[in-house]
């Protein structure tokens, strides 16, 4: 397998909350894009591919980092389908 992170972006608006004289942000996005593919090792050839491969993962701010966390585990879990796609 090889591949190549082509977007991320950890700080995307999701939703608000008006108040008085300002707007809050209440949740926030990571969203983090790849490029893959899977290769049969022995004859050289693609088994899978996949390019814009894209998740997101909401957070309350300041926690970035479990946001990442869930857009991470869905992209694993993308990976893990289109590979099973292949058998």
């Amino acid at each position: 397998m090889r591949g190549k992170v082509t977007r991320y972006d950890p700080d995307m608006p999701a939703a608000y909350r008006a108040g008085q004289g300002r707007t809050d942000v209440t949740q926030r996005q990571v969203q983090i894009s790849i490029d893959v593919e899977i290769l049969d090792q022995r004859e050289g050839k693609t088994l899978w591919q996949r390019q814009g491969l894209s998740e997101t993962g909401d957070y309350a701010p300041p926690q970035e980092a479990a946001g990442r966390k869930i857009a991470l585990e869905k992209l694993v879990n993308d990976l893990v389908d289109g590979a099973q796609s292949q058998w």
